[in-house]
């Protein structure tokens, strides 16, 4: 059983079927499946995306806007979404802290790995917002790099599908479900469900990548406590 975990959530999944801005009721699920693992007595920290609001690329795509203004713009969303959780978390009862890589101290406070360790020492969760604080990398590299710095167990990459197939699932009835998958593999066949730099650094640091449907209740407990049919784990 982990002890310590980081989960990376995208903007996306906050956005419901709208497609864009913040579902609530998401965002109230989300909060109680976080509350179940600290109840466990389990550390929890949490990364968020931004692609509810902007995502940096896209921003970027018709050169009015560079691409560095366009990732600052998806760090800012990130924080908008970070700010939403730690509501979400507080309102049902659980301490929350949100950090962010990008010095804003009427919202957040900055990122301190130290500080980071002891919240979650102490049963808080800790919300990691702003991506890395630089532009060209991405959120699942951010989650990659905090998880590594906080010392946790394993990645929670918590998506909308149940793992990593060997094709896309949705297009292929025959797809088949990875239960395993090594880092060099996922690597050689840039798997969409994480970026190549994520999954390098993962790698370097030996921190395993567990991909799972966020959408199912309990899944993330479940898999916390070694029940690993219900994801892929990328190591």
């Amino acid at each position: 059983m982990a002890k310590r975990v980081l989960v990376k959530f995208s903007g996306e999944a906050l956005a419901g079927e709208e497609g864009y801005g913040i579902d609530t009721q998401i965002l109230n699920y989300i909060a109680g499946e976080i509350k179940s693992l600290i109840d466990a007595g389990i550390q929890v920290g949490v990364v968020v995306g931004g692609g509810n609001i902007v995502r940096g690329v896209t921003a970027a795509a018709d050169g009015i806007i560079t691409r560095t203004s366009g990732d600052y713009m998806g760090m800012l969303a990130t924080v908008i979404n970070g700010v939403a959780i730690q509501e979400a978390l507080e309102h049902i009862g659980v301490e929350t802290r949100l950090q962010t890589a990008i010095d804003m101290q009427e919202i957040g406070e900055a990122f301190i790995v130290r500080r980071a360790r002891r919240h979650l020492e102490k049963g808080r969760v800790v919300v990691f917002a702003g991506g890395t604080g630089n532009p060209y990398f991405t959120t699942d590299t951010a989650a990659t790099l905090r998880a590594s710095e906080i010392g946790a167990d394993m990645l929670i990459k918590a998506t909308k599908v149940d793992g990593v197939y060997d094709k896309d699932p949705k297009k292929y009835p025959d797809a088949i479900k990875l239960d395993t998958i090594s880092y060099d593999k996922a690597l050689e066949d840039h798997i969409k469900v994480m970026d190549d730099t994520a999954i390098a650094q993962a790698k370097d640091n030996k921190l395993p990548i567990v991909v799972c449907n966020m959408f199912e209740k309990g899944n993330l407990l479940k898999i916390i406590n070694g029940d690993t049919s219900l994801c892929s784990v990328v190591k």
